[in-house]
């Protein structure tokens, strides 16, 4: 993992980012990272106690915490305009919160639970897109925009039916975002992460970390390497900065080569 050598290598100086679900799992790793890297960051969710936890642990006037359910349009608009409000401009949204949902088979799908999951997962992402796609263009910055999606969103399969249609429309939103949104110059990209052993997926699964890296270790074609939230991080930070400044919709797959290697035995052959 990426360890700063002397200012050059602070890959954000002076940029503004807004990260969503950033009070744990893959959201704050990338807050800390995105600060340790020069930037400004508001970390906006729902979980309280444990985001005021994570400014306080940093000890930087760099980072602030904000309550913000995606869910509601109004609270999303609020956010960014405290972002604005408190560090002058907004560079980089990261949308990184989501949920699970309902782990039922589409035979026994719970809809009222699908619904909560594309109200979370996809209307909460378009909020976020366009309040932040908004100030952007209002202010004539020329953003980096990311959202959070998943192996979930490359094949079926690899996560429960309510979260697997949810993450494929993020895909989807991002490039609609980015065929409009490239004419004012902000780039729109997501990340597609393999099972990352966070609070999320651990209480969705009723498993320990280790128990979530070690599955994820045996399916996964990369071996020798276990993937972890901050690793997803250094791929948002990548997007976010100006190495990325030609990419935009493009969903970069985290997944240690899982998505594209058939996963059959091929011994007999």
């Amino acid at each position: 993992m990426s360890k700063l050598k002397g200012d050059a290598a602070r890959r954000l100086e002076g940029k503004v980012a807004l990260i969503t679900g950033a009070a744990s799992g893959i959201g704050e790793e990338a807050a800390r990272l995105f600060v340790e890297h020069g930037a400004s960051v508001v970390i906006a969710d729902i979980q309280d106690e444990s985001g005021h936890q994570v400014v306080a642990s940093m000890g930087s006037d760099k980072v602030s915490y904000y309550h913000c359910d995606i869910r509601d349009e109004k609270q999303v608009e609020e956010t960014v305009k405290h972002t604005i409000d408190k560090y002058g401009a907004l560079d980089i949204l990261f949308s990184n919160a989501g949920v699970i949902g309902p782990l039922n088979g589409i035979l026994d799908l719970d809809i009222q639970g699908l619904d909560n999951t594309m109200a979370t997962n996809v209307r909460g992402v378009a909020a976020t897109l366009k309040h932040s796609a908004r100030a952007m263009v209002d202010k004539k910055i020329r953003g980096s925009i990311i959202c959070t999606t998943s192996v979930a969103a490359c094949l079926g399969g690899a996560g429960p039916p309510a979260y697997t249609a949810s993450k494929h429309a993020i895909v989807g939103l991002v490039r609609s975002a980015c065929s409009e949104l490239g004419a004012y110059g902000i780039r729109v990209n997501c990340l597609s992460p393999f099972g990352v052993a966070t609070p999320l997926s651990c209480k969705a699964y009723n498993l320990e970390p280790s128990e979530v890296e070690a599955n994820s270790c045996a399916l996964a074609n990369l071996k020798g390497i276990v993937l972890k939230a901050r690793h997803i991080a250094e791929a948002a930070l990548f997007l976010a900065s100006d190495e990325a400044a030609y990419i935009s919709g493009h969903n970069l797959v985290v997944d240690g080569g899982f998505t594209v290697v058939n996963q059959s035995n091929f011994s007999a052959l």
